[in-house]
């Protein structure tokens, strides 16, 4: 790779990114219609939250608008309700998108104190109360809606609500609640109300039956739960069976009221990244609250933002790849390279292919066994220095994956690659101190350089850089940078048994200037992940159940969470390689990508106070 090649590609990057926060500030802004801004209050609880407010042109002072107060689900942030204020803002609504005490950059508050009443549904009812003030902003017309336990939220918010603030809510993802002092009840009294029940939920929407069993979420419909809500909390029995997908009022305190509930065929996280929720939750609130700008429902432009997202991750690692080469080149930082150019070994041959392919399948094999049961002992077991469950229990799981990649490295060595003449310092994988800490500097320039761009972004267009919960590339709060260095460990540790994996040991001459063995090493990451996901969803989709429920592999909320790791993985493989065929050093391309994945664990999850 020539210097001027690399400089080439990293303006190629920098135009890509460039082009994505336009395109997303454009489409979030409905060409400039819609006032975006970036918002940090300090609400009725006493705590501080942090919030993106839309204003369309059409809510003034004179003639104040409707609102709509919505949140993200667990583990998530603001951003992550994108489809639904980019929609609502167009349709005329003054929309305030938060994140929850402990996500985002809102102060974490302590453990399990989210629902107390003095923290005001987590923030939601917090964000309620501040846009009810806004002149802008008509205090009569007031939703609230959010996904899983942004739902859990605006349920929460409602039952708090006795300033009658709010006028009807839209629950994603969760349920209502059913009944009071054991008895079928209406908790939002007049107030409209709907809810998404997506029939593969992998958390919601199931019913204790008689015989001890749980009735999958594809049948909710037709439960007493589900019934019971869309007759106005009455008991259903002896009434006629309601539908999903229509709009049933009744009056209820002298107001008409309206209950319904769709029923997409679909996943839990999915229902944040769905044309047809949005075409639900925008007719749902027309109707509720009538919409200032009518469009049709189907009118949605919240997936160009999404592609314009998308595409900000694809010049983001282009940039960090091609940074990381071109400084390879200067002379501040050529020792770090390796003398002559990268060259694949042989193709594995006799019993060379046993090794090959038998360590890496029984890497997948680690992997799966690892993560499938070690979930409630990650639970129990999180020292509080580290104050986020799931990025330990992900840590765990990565360095667990990284130490056993070095135990089948270095047997592979021993027994094997030693006597076949695999030199380790030729490979790169013996580097002495000076060349070491070099590497260290440069991985660390690389990826604040990298990361300066989505501040960049943020501070002139406020868009970051995001494929539904794949990856999310996002400015954060410097509080949480000694997290990240505190879980950086585990992220090391098997991101550099990875490269060195890789490129050290495992590229090799199949294919093309041996890109079939990347190829392969994707595939090895890729499909462990892909099997864990499938063994909980093919139950699902079958017998309306994961696998989960009715063995102890997993739970719930694992296979959710494995889906950043299908893009992460190959991904990695593929960055690491490509540095090493320009430096031969595999430490380069293993760092940024621990520092990288680390810094997108701790910034988009929850933060126990």
């Amino acid at each position: 790779m020539k210097k001027k090649n690399a400089k080439f590609w990293i303006a190629v990057a920098l135009a890509l990114c460039l082009i994505s926060s336009v395109g997303a500030s454009i489409a979030q802004t409905a060409g400039g219609k819609i006032q975006y801004h970036d918002v940090t209050l300090v609400g009725d609880s006493g705590h501080e939250l942090d919030a993106l407010l839309l204003i369309p042109e059409n809510a003034t002072p004179e003639n104040p608008a409707p609102a709509i107060v919505c949140s993200h689900g667990w583990y998530n942030n603001r951003e992550m309700q994108d489809l639904n204020y980019v929609e609502y803002a167009r349709r005329g609504f003054v929309v305030m998108s938060i994140s929850m005490y402990g996500h985002g950059d809102s102060e974490a508050i302590p453990s399990g104190t989210w629902w107390e009443d003095q923290n005001n549904a987590n923030g939601l009812y917090d964000a309620v109360k501040y846009v009810s003030r806004l002149n802008v902003v008509d205090a009569s017309r007031i939703g609230v809606t959010g996904h899983s336990n942004g739902a859990l939220a605006s349920r929460e918010a409602v039952l708090q609500d006795e300033e009658g603030l709010i006028a009807a809510a839209l629950l994603v993802s969760n349920d209502a609640v059913y009944t009071k002092d054991d008895v079928l009840y209406n908790m939002f009294g007049s107030r409209d109300a709907a809810i998404v029940a997506c029939q593969y939920d992998e958390f919601f929407h199931r019913v204790a039956q008689p015989d001890g069993s749980r009735s999958a979420p594809r049948d909710y419909i037709h439960q007493t739960t589900a019934q019971s809500f869309l007759h106005f909390g009455k008991d259903p029995a002896g009434l006629e069976k309601r539908e999903s997908y229509t709009f049933y009022t009744e009056e209820v305190d002298g107001q008409q009221a309206i209950r319904a509930i769709f029923n997409p065929p679909i996943t839990h996280p999915w229902a944040h990244f769905s044309k047809g929720v949005v075409e639900n939750s925008v007719e749902f609130f027309d109707k509720a609250l009538d919409a200032p700008v009518k469009l049709a429902h189907s009118d949605q432009i919240w997936q160009i933002k999404a592609a314009f997202n998308g595409l900000g991750l694809v010049g983001f690692m282009m940039f960090a790849i091609y940074l990381a080469i071109a400084l390879c080149d200067t002379k501040f930082f050529a020792a770090v390279k390796g003398k002559g150019p990268a060259e694949p070994l042989p193709a594995p041959a006799g019993n060379g292919k046993l090794w090959f392919y038998g360590g890496s399948i029984l890497s997948v094999l680690f992997s799966l066994a690892w993560y499938s049961f070690s979930y409630k002992w990650c639970n129990a077991n999180r020292p509080a220095f580290l104050p986020q469950a799931a990025t330990f229990y992900i840590g765990v799981w990565t360095v667990m994956c990284g130490l056993f990649t070095l135990l089948v490295l270095f047997v592979s060595y021993r027994c094997y690659s030693k006597a076949n003449g695999l030199n380790l310092r030729e490979r790169g994988v013996t580097i002495g101190g000076a060349r070491l800490w070099k590497t260290i500097l440069l991985s660390l320039v690389v990826v604040v350089a990298s990361y300066a761009i989505v501040f960049v972004s943020d501070w002139l267009f406020l868009t970051d850089y995001r494929l539904w919960c794949f990856a999310t590339l996002r400015a954060f709060s410097p509080s949480l940078i000694s997290i990240i260095l505190r879980y950086l460990p585990f992220w090391l540790v098997y991101y550099i048994a990875l490269s060195v994996a890789t490129n050290g040991f495992n590229f090799v001459k199949l294919g093309k200037d041996g890109w079939g063995s990347t190829i392969l090493q994707m595939f090895f990451v890729f499909i462990g992940p892909e099997i864990f996901i499938a063994a909980q969803l093919i139950p699902f989709f079958t017998t309306g159940h994961m696998l989960c429920e009715t063995t102890p592999i997993g739970a719930s909320i694992t296979a959710i969470w494995m889906y950043p790791i299908v893009l992460i993985l190959p991904l990695a493989v593929f960055v690491c390689s490509k540095i090493y065929r320009a430096t031969k050093n595999p430490y380069i391309g293993g760092i940024i990508m621990a520092l990288l994945a680390c810094t997108m664990s701790v910034t988009n999850t929850l933060t126990l106070g």
